[in-house]
């Protein structure tokens, strides 16, 4: 099983971006998945998560400009990145869970500038 993280890069704040994981080796189907990040100097931490159920989760910073979202049929999970800080500077990686497996991407760059 492989998740392959992309879409990161450079953006200006007030720009979108749209992150991608694809998981490979098995189907996603409606396993919870998430997306994490660590900032320079920081600790990992939530951005958002999507659920069996098809319900996201979204920490306090990303409610209102990120949303998540899973394609099952494509077995990738996307975060769509609105209104950019530069404070959402981080390396974002994605987040499976199937039957107490747990599957991490190999992280995406974005950064954000003024």
């Amino acid at each position: 099983v492989q998740l392959q993280a992309s879409g990161g890069g450079s953006a200006q704040a007030g720009d979108s971006l749209r992150l991608s994981c694809e998981v490979t080796g098995l189907r996603i189907g409606n396993y919870g998945m998430g997306w994490f990040r660590r900032a320079p100097g920081k600790e990992r931490e939530l951005v958002a998560s999507i659920g069996r159920g098809g319900s996201p989760l979204y920490r306090d910073f990303a409610k209102g400009r990120f949303t998540i979202s899973r394609d099952s049929a494509k077995s990738t999970v996307y975060l769509q990145m609105n209104s950019l800080k530069i404070e959402d500077t981080a390396v974002y990686y994605c987040k499976w869970v199937r039957n107490g497996d747990v599957y991490w991407g190999q992280g995406t760059l974005v950064t954000v500038s003024s």
